[in-house]
Order: structure tokens, then sequence, then C-alpha cells
């Protein structure tokens, strides 16, 4: 490999030929050569906006000459673009804060500013990765808002759009699957009769309400440090720059960043990532919920549940010819398990803050943006994949909703609690269904209790209860409105003009 020589405050370093990283970022290639993980594109991106905000905002303020200003601009216009993807080289596991990859992003846009200006790779002469690509910056500063820039976006951009899809498909199906009545069941075991509509549409419920916890959180990642430099007092920057940079950053992502209320607080931690973490928890809590569902209420085909087929994506075997697995729902389940990892290591990383600065931002980056990425694209896929083709085995669900020895809940207010247990308890002793052995025994007229144990019926007993709240509303509403308009019928007679005139004309006549 050719190599050319550059050097640093440390001394001399072999830097790759034609690489347009330099001497900082090669020291930690070697230095940490760790797991082969890279922090994400998005993160990338979110850099190259802030050190092109930077770029515009010191040149603004006539700090940087307009000719270097425009060339690290153009530079990092084309890493937006992902011309230099490859050059991002750092581990993920590296020098706390994320010096190094603050230095692998400055160096590669000072080398391109050079050659854009007509010079060679490693002639810091022209443009410095330190004095020109990192003015008016820390790694401290803008390794963070790199931070929150990326992770607002991908969740803009990414997560919810997948979980608001999510939510819609769910709903879909519930509409879908409104009339089909199965058992309900609670501790695995029978229970008092629901529709699938009714289960689908608390899906549809966990993952919205999911949505809205996060839209609630996510715009603490708004606030931004930047311009707070090393501990956040801002040495070494222009009084304007921090707003201008913000500006810039907000006219590159089309969102509306603000400054931090207080830049010392933003600067130790890293609250606004964990409210976003903890969000992100309970959505994956229902995720996992929902994909482990499915897996049971889709078990079988013959000795399973079998209430619901989900769709058939692949063979499922290696060894039994014509098995067909849940695989999107257990995907969906492995992703929930990884981004609780996820989660584990950003509240670990997360407390280890110490004084003016928490160091441990790369991990804290790359497992935000990794669970956010997963969780969208394991949404994506199982929306698409498996709830866009899950259909209901109507003539199971039924059929198990009729031999449900919780039937006899219905019977209770009538007969009693002891006699409805004896008589579901009798029921599966003889194996026969809860109605035909109440007729038999008459414990209730035939009439009653064809409609108490009509499984339909105890599906619907919550909305008939709305309805009925419903009613009793709407008929109070009508009553209050009849009072008040006869209120006014009266006052319109008695007092106001034209009532003195018919009460005049009633008394002459």
């Amino acid at each position: 490999m050719k190599y050319r020589l550059e050097r640093d405050t440390l001394g001399k370093v072999k830097v790759p030929h034609g690489s347009y990283y330099g001497a900082q970022t090669q020291r930690a290639v070697e230095n940490f050569p760790v797991s082969g993980l890279r922090l994400q594109p998005s993160f990338i991106r979110a850099q190259a906006i802030v050190k092109r905000s930077a770029a515009l905002a010191n040149t603004a303020s006539g700090r940087l000459d307009e000719t270097v200003g425009a060339a690290l601009v153009r530079a990092a216009d084309e890493v937006l673009a992902g011309r230099f993807d490859d050059q991002f080289v750092v581990d993920v596991f590296q020098a706390g804060a994320g010096t190094s990859q603050n230095m692998n992003m400055n160096e590669v846009l000072a080398n391109r500013a050079c050659e854009i200006l007509g010079g060679s790779l490693g002639e810091y002469s022209l443009v410095h990765p330190n004095d020109h690509a990192n003015m008016s910056q820390s790694t401290n500063d803008t390794i963070h808002t790199a931070i929150h820039v990326a992770g607002y976006c991908d969740i803009r951009e990414g997560l919810l759009p997948a979980a608001r899809a999510l939510e819609a498909e769910l709903s879909r199906k519930a509409k879908r699957f409104g009339g089909v009545v199965k058992s309900g069941r609670t501790h695995l075991q029978d229970a008092v009769p629901i529709s699938l509509g009714r289960e689908f549409a608390a899906y549809a419920t966990m993952v919205g309400r999911g949505c809205g916890r996060v839209e609630a959180s996510y715009d603490a990642l708004l606030e931004l440090c930047i311009g707070g430099t090393a501990v956040g007092t801002g040495l070494n920057t222009d009084p304007e720059y921090k707003g201008r940079v913000i500006v810039h950053i907000n006219e590159a992502t089309g969102f509306r960043f603000r400054a931090a209320a207080d830049p010392f607080e933003a600067m130790q931690g890293f609250d606004a990532v964990l409210e976003v973490a903890g969000a992100l928890r309970v959505l994956v809590t229902s995720l996992r919920k929902i994909s482990d569902d499915l897996r049971l209420l889709s078990s079988g085909p013959r000795t399973g549940l079998g209430e619901i087929n989900l769709p058939a994506v692949q063979p499922g075997s290696s060894i039994m010819p014509g098995k067909v697995n849940p695989v999107l729902a257990e995907m969906l389940n492995m992703v929930c398990f990884h981004a609780l990892g996820c989660d584990a290591a950003i509240l670990s990383a997360a407390q280890a803050g110490q004084l003016e600065l928490n160091v441990m931002m790369p991990v804290i980056a790359y497992n935000l943006l990794q669970e956010i990425e997963i969780l969208a694209g394991g949404m994506r896929a199982f929306t698409d994949r498996c709830v866009k083709g899950i259909e209901a085995n109507k003539s199971v669900c039924e059929s198990y909703a009729e031999k449900s020895p919780a039937l006899a809940t219905a019977l209770s207010p009538r007969i009693g609690y002891a006699a409805a247990a004896e008589l579901a308890k009798q029921a599966l002793d003889e194996d026969v269904l809860i109605r035909d052995l109440a007729l038999k025994k008459k414990v209730l007229p035939e009439g009653t209790l064809r409609e108490l144990l009509d499984p339909r019926r105890m599906a619907e007993v919550v909305s008939d209860k709305r309805k009925a709240a419903a009613g009793r509303k709407t008929r109070a509403t009508g009553a209050r409105e009849g009072k008040t308009k006869l209120v006014s019928k009266r006052g319109s007679r008695t007092t106001g003009p034209s009532g003195k005139k018919r009460g005049a004309r009633r008394k002459k006549r």
C-alpha cells in the first residue's frame, strides 16, 4: 500500500495514499480495531449538516475566508450526497466523546476543500481540519448536536411513518374482523367472548399511543447545544454564531431546531435522548406483545389455536416438508429484543456522564440510531408482509367461543356465582356445551338461556353499554335543550316587545 506522510501534534503518521481522512483518523483506525462497526450514514449526514452550517455561519461573521468557506460547504454537500461514505472509518468504540469521529469528518472536509481549491490531499496550509473545518466548534458540542439532528430526522422520516402504517393496517383488520366472535383468554385460559376485531383494534390503539408518546418526547431532540464548544461557555465563537448555525441547520433539514435553554445542562447530560428512548421502550413492549399474540393465535395448523392464518411467505423448515412458520412475527420479536439491548446500552452510557461532559457519546449515537432503524425496518416488513395478509378462521373462532366454559359467567347474576361455577365444572367434566347443559337442567327458561348464553351478545356488551350511555346523554341533552327553548319562548311572550302586544291582545279578547 502506498502512503503519504502527515504530521499531527504527536508526530508523523503514515496515511493511506488517496484517502481523504488524515493523521488523527489513521491513529484511531490503528488504536481502535474493535468491532468493525461504524456510525450510521444518518449520523454522517447529520455531522455534515452541522459542519456545513458552521462554515456558513463563520463566513457570515467574517471569521472564515469566503473562498475557504465555500470550498468547505461544497465538500459537505458532497458528503451529504454519499460521495465519501467509505472515508468514515472510525470504529464505534473509540475515543471518548467521539473526538476521533469529529476529526474524521474535519479531515475529509478539509482534504476535499483543498482539492477544490487546487491543492493536494494533506495540504493543510490551504484548508486545515482544526483551524477551518472545526472553527467555532468542539467535539463536545458537534457530536452531541449531530446525535439530536440524526435522531430527530430518523424518527420523523423513518420510524413514525412505519408505525403509523402499522397502526392503519391493524385498524383495517379490526374493522374487517369485527363480526368474528371468539373466546377471550386470560392467563392463557378460556375467558368470556370477544370479537377478533376488538383484539386487533386494541393492537392498533397500542401502536397509535406508542406513536403519540414518541411524538411527545422527541420534541426534546430539537434543542441543540451547538455553539457551546467545550463546556457550554461558547468560548472561541462569534456572538451571533449559535443563532446562525441553527438557522442553517433548519434550512438543511426542514425542521425547527433551537438553541438549548441551558447549554451547560445540555452538554453534560442526555436526558432528551433518554426521554425518547423511554417512549421507544413502550412502543417496543407493545410490538413484542402483538407479535407474540399473532404467533399464538396462528399456532397450529392442527394442534394449536389456529384462529387466524398468517400469510405464508417462505418454507418454514429444512427437514419438515410443508411446514410454514410465523417468520415475520418471529423477526419482529428479535427486533424488539435487540432494541431493548440498545435501550440498555443508552441508559448505561447516559448514566456515565461526569462533570461537564458525557464522553460516551459514540455508543449513545450508535444505539439510538440503530434502535430507530431496526424498529422502522421491522415494522415496515411486518406490516407489508404479514399484517396485510392476515385472514380469520371464523369457524374455528366461533367454535371455541361456543365451547368456552366461561360462558357460565353470563348466568352468574341470575343463578349465583357458586351455581354457575358448578355448571361450568360439570360441562367440562362431561365435555358438553354450557348452553346444552343449562337447557337440560332447566336452570332458567329456554328463551332466557339462549339470550344470555349467546356469545355474540356477550362480545357486544361493551358496545351496547356505550350505545345506551350515548342514548342517555342524547336524551339528557335534548331535555336540557327543550327546557331552554321553553324558557326562551316564555320569555318572549312575557318580557319581549312582541310578548307584551300578544298579552295585551289576550286581555282585550
